[in-house]
């Protein structure tokens, strides 16, 4: 990943954390249920989350206590704007600018000298089964902070009350505890450290639970569409629930997410013949097996690409380039069939969100498109970056430096 990591498209945002840093994102750990970190000093991201601790760990999503609990740890505000790179849920970042946006000034304040246990709290204990993930209606965002600042700082304000009583004053026990109190947390009086609960409303999103489930709300029927075939199977035994289910391999549900309007494609669109040039030497990659040449050279040297484009078999060569022989044969006969001539792979890959949708259910459904035909890259890193990664590792060098090269060039 060194190369990546060079080109700034390796996690680059994440923020270090050593020192006294660490020892309160072990308090954060333990006071969330989990166990600490041996770890002297790692990177977090907006969410707090650590791919250093994930690995110790050898659990992806560590600050889960259950696919129903997730949670954040906040150590500095400089978290504020920070990507978060392995989100359980889709809208975990929309959740992390509410965040911020609403206590911002007292973020800094309390990160001074302690750190903040964020509970993402939608009222469900756990997940049982795959249609629990229609629960998710409302989510509160509560705040604890370690050492239970808050409430020391209410113990010192009725220390300091009872200290000015009558002729407390002179009372030695009294003196004793308030400097104890001051020596451990300093002086609380001025600080602001209650966080009010933030209430957040869940619209149409993507979860990891069960696999992965993108429920989509936008319609008189919610649809919701399952990675995973069991629970897809264990999902679609359910007959009290007025929603439309499908698995992600299912070819009609291209048509459904049509035909409500939910994606489109326009294949003569300026936007999409760019995209179908990155997909198609993609599906030209994907195509060699005898190569004599790098594959950056061969994707990015007209002649390289139609020398090998004829070396691929006929079928091959008919998915490659179906795009382009679709709009030919258009010109001459508009009764052509899309479906007729052009690979279902590339046809799929091409959709766009519809114009209609709000910009975070475009999101949502971009990161659907490219869930269903990983062909562009460029969107591939942009939507699943993890998928992105483990990708990228299995390609030889040339290939990773023309990935490298045509995701640079999109900045």
């Amino acid at each position: 990943m060194d190369k990546l990591k060079e080109a700034d498209l390796y996690k680059g945002e994440l923020i270090p954390i050593n020192g006294k840093l660490v020892e309160r994102y072990n308090k954060c750990l333990v006071k969330l249920g989990f166990t600490e970190t041996n770890l002297t000093s790692f990177f977090i991201d907006g969410i707090g989350w650590s791919p250093e601790v994930a690995e110790e760990k050898k659990e992806t999503h560590y600050l889960n206590n259950g696919e129903a609990n997730p949670h954040c740890i906040i150590i500095t505000p400089l978290q504020n704007g920070l990507p978060v790179y392995n989100p359980f849920h889709s809208f975990d970042i929309e959740l992390m600018k509410q965040v911020f946006k609403t206590h911002r000034k007292k973020i800094e304040n309390i990160t001074r000298d302690s750190a903040i246990c964020v509970d993402f709290d939608q009222d469900i204990d756990v997940f049982y089964e795959p249609l629990d993930v229609l629960k998710y209606d409302n989510i509160t965002v509560k705040f604890r902070l370690i050492d239970n600042l808050d409430e020391a700082k209410e113990e010192q304000l009725k220390l300091i009350k009872l200290f000015k009583k009558d002729n407390n004053f002179i009372d030695e026990s009294i003196h004793k505890q308030l400097l104890d109190s001051a020596n451990k947390y300093g002086d609380l009086r001025e600080r602001s450290l209650k966080l009010k609960d933030i209430q957040y409303t869940v619209d149409s999103f993507y979860t990891e639970a069960f696999g992965g489930v993108f429920v989509i709300k936008s319609f008189l029927s919610p649809i919701l569409i399952f990675e995973n075939k069991k629970a897809y199977k264990e999902a679609i035994q359910d007959t009290t629930h007025d929603v439309l289910m499908y698995h992600i391999s299912q070819r009609e549900l291209i048509e459904k997410l049509r035909s409500h309007l939910i994606i489109e494609c326009d294949l003569e669109s300026d936007m999409t013949l760019k995209r179908y040039e990155r997909i198609k030497k993609f599906l030209l990659f994907e195509s060699l097996s005898e190569i004599g040449h790098p594959i950056k050279d061969i994707l990015d040297d007209p002649v390289l690409f139609k020398s090998y484009l004829n070396k691929i078999d006929i079928k091959a060569r008919k998915k490659v380039m179906s795009v382009d022989r679709y709009l030919e044969k258009k010109k001459t006969n508009k009764k052509t069939k899309i479906e007729d001539m052009v690979d279902d792979d590339a046809y799929f890959a091409l959709h766009n969100p519809h114009s209609s949708l709000k910009p975070n259910e475009q999101d949502l459904i971009w990161q659907l498109i490219i869930t269903i035909a990983p062909k562009d890259i460029l969107f591939l890193y942009w939507y699943d970056k993890e998928q992105f990664y483990k990708k990228y590792k299995k390609w030889d060098d040339s290939m990773q430096d023309w990935v490298i090269n045509t995701i640079k060039k999109s900045f």
